[in-house]
């Protein structure tokens, strides 16, 4: 999607995609990471999620990256935290106690101005790409985080039904984008009550990606 649709979306509060409270996989599932307490979890696209106070709640700290300064400025109001703000290349950094946003594109961020994080939590940005931009995009996650594990959510419903946003990604998709670097495991599946968007029939999967690389620090 073109960076100027999801700004819009913004700007113009048709947010539905913003869930009401923590995501039900996350707090069922976050547990398989098996990430000490302390850890840094990446959140790409991150919006100003409720999944975030969740996971500082649980004693994470979170760093995002987010295209809509909207969000991220209602993000920490919302978290009752005033940032510090400052440019990093053509993105803004903005910082609290334990928690970090980039607010730009997310293609922008480099490996060295993320720094090291323990894992990555992606509920609402690969379905929120079209299939042409996935690919790059898994590599430019694996770079990022030197293939650090993920928690990743995903739907799956007929693609003919529904033009997405967001869009359904199956186990053959995960598979083609992370498969050579990952092993994927399905945690578990919910229905989603009165259909995606009420349109049509969904299922809401939660997938565990462990890295399969030799010598890597998460293995």
């Amino acid at each position: 999607m073109e960076a100027d649709f999801w700004l819009q979306r913004w700007q113009s509060r048709e947010i539905g995609f913003h869930q009401v409270a923590a995501n039900p996989l996350l707090v069922s599932c976050f547990k398989q990471l098996a990430l000490p307490p302390d850890s840094r979890v990446f959140i790409p696209l991150c919006g100003k999620t409720l999944d975030i106070g969740w996971l500082l709640a649980s004693g994470y700290r979170v760093v995002g990256a987010e295209l809509s300064e909207i969000a991220v400025k209602e993000l920490f109001a919302e978290l009752g935290i005033t940032p510090t703000i400052k440019p990093v290349g053509s993105l803004q950094h903005y910082a609290g106690p334990d928690i970090e946003v980039f607010v730009g594109d997310i293609f922008k961020l480099s490996a060295a101005n993320l720094g090291p994080v323990d894992a990555i939590y992606d509920r609402a940005a690969l379905v929120a790409l079209p299939a042409t931009m996935r690919q790059d995009y898994a590599q430019h996650l694996i770079t990022l985080s030197e293939c650090a594990p993920q928690l990743v959510i995903c739907f799956e419903y007929d693609q003919a039904m529904l033009a997405g946003p967001p869009f359904a990604v199956d186990s053959q998709q995960l598979q083609q984008l992370y498969g050579s670097d990952y092993q994927l495991y399905c945690l578990q599946k919910l229905e989603v009550p009165g259909g995606l968007k009420r349109k049509c029939q969904a299922t809401e999967l939660a997938w565990l990606l462990k890295p399969t690389k030799l010598g890597s620090d998460n293995d």
